[in-house]
């Protein structure tokens, strides 16, 4: 990740509390909260070994249909309507059953062909992940940390942002600003940058930065406690958002989770959108974010646009 190459696994660890002990760790936790740590012995400034990629030819299945996401976007949008959420981040998992050893070569040819800023690979026993993910969950230089959600996407050249787009961002800036007020200083919490379009592979975003600086003594427990799941991916107010996918969704797993590698004060996070991983076959998630304002049509169709680029480079037809 960020041109660091991590090598020579020294120990695996489910608790967060290993995160203390000032070694370089690589992260990974699901939606749910699952965690698991790996500590490496070897980190080097150095290039991902290039791999080759044989392209999938099998299809993709989804674990919504175009209909079945419509319908939940609608419940979504009721259960606005009924005051019990003001926006979700609803969501499908691609599937493919081809059986490859790893996504090493995926990865290489994703640097290639979709560079993201925070790109990743991890592979460990049990967990393999390639990652093409835009969006910062959490950066820490000492006691200085950063978070960047991204609420909005379009294709290039469409002009600014509209309203949806724009109230969605800012309401999801409010959110993590109220979750770094839990683990920062009063008063130190900033939003330096404001509904900021950033141009991506294939894509346009729409990005705020929230600055914060942590209170003394605060744990990696703690950090990954209080922020976890993400705003941008779980809705307002969390709790209830988080309700919904679970009764909508069931298990995204690795999706939408957090990847990335701490070392003592320091870390580089990403939100793990736009990941592949392996788990009885290759699994691809793509999502959309839902508010009053929403068609339902057009949210389908984010979540198409958002997959089709990753999915030609992976291969595989996707229906």
């Amino acid at each position: 990740m960020g041109g660091l190459l991590a090598t020579n696994l020294l120990e695996i660890s489910k608790d967060p509390s290993c995160l203390g002990d000032g070694g370089f760790w690589a992260v990974s936790s699901t939606f749910e909260g699952d965690f698991i740590a790996a500590k490496f012995a070897t980190v080097e400034k150095k290039n991902f070994p290039d791999q080759p990629w044989q392209s999938l030819q099998s299809s993709w299945t989804s674990s919504l249909s175009k209909d079945e996401y419509i319908n939940y976007v609608e419940r979504i949008r009721d259960s606005i309507s009924d005051g019990w959420v003001y926006q979700v981040n609803a969501c499908r998992i691609l599937s493919n059953s081809s059986d490859v050893k790893t996504l090493a070569g995926l990865f290489s040819k994703i640097l290639q062909e979709n560079p993201s800023p925070l790109a990743s690979y991890l592979q460990i026993p049990g967990l393999n992940i390639a990652s093409a993910s835009p969006e910062l969950f959490l950066s820490r230089d000492g006691d200085a940390i950063k978070t960047s959600p991204i609420k909005g996407t379009q294709e290039p050249n469409k002009g600014s942002f509209g309203q949806k787009d724009r109230a969605e961002n800012i309401m999801i800036v409010d959110l993590m600003r109220n979750d770094l007020g839990q683990i920062c200083k009063s008063g130190s919490i900033q939003v330096p940058r404001l509904l900021s379009s950033e141009n991506h592979p294939g894509l346009t975003h729409l990005v705020s930065d929230i600055h914060g600086t942590l209170r003394e003594e605060i744990a990696w427990s703690e950090i990954f406690h209080l922020l976890s799941p993400a705003g941008s991916i779980s809705g307002a107010p969390k709790s209830s958002a988080t309700q919904v996918i679970k009764e909508n969704e069931g298990v995204r797993g690795p999706y939408c989770g957090v990847l990335g590698w701490v070392q003592s004060d320091r870390a580089e996070l990403s939100v793990a959108i736009r990941i592949f991983w392996k788990d009885n076959g290759i699994h691809f998630g793509t999502g959309a974010g839902i508010t009053w304002s929403s068609k339902a049509l057009d949210e389908w169709n984010e979540t198409v646009l958002k997959a089709d680029r990753l999915i030609k480079i992976a291969g595989g037809i996707l229906s």
